[in-house]
């Protein structure tokens, strides 16, 4: 991080300007995803997955990993939707222990 890099003063709250390091594949995956998800650039979007991973810490990694197979299994048509009514009637028996 540089000193040099920060904002000026009367913009609102100070920023500071760091370097990340990722492959040129991930990069290509970020591009693509900020554009589908109608960010206005990559910076909007990194800073928002930022403030997105500082607010919910107790979600953790894993969680994603579940959601991402689940979004994968849903396109690729492996998996099929759940309604609100099979949600509910799967909650019931857990909570009976069937």
């Amino acid at each position: 991080m540089s000193d040099a890099d920060t904002g000026t003063p009367g913009d609102g709250p100070e920023t500071v300007q760091i370097n990340l390091r990722l492959s040129e594949a991930f990069l290509e995956k970020i591009d693509a995803t900020w554009q589908a998800e109608g960010f206005n650039s990559r910076s909007e979007f990194l800073r928002y997955a930022a403030r997105d991973a500082v607010k919910h810490p107790a979600f953790s990694r894993e969680g994603w990993k579940q959601i991402a197979a689940s979004e994968h299994g849903l396109r690729s048509d492996e998996e099929e939707l759940v309604s609100r009514d099979e949600v509910v009637e799967m909650l019931e028996r857990d909570e009976d222990g069937v």
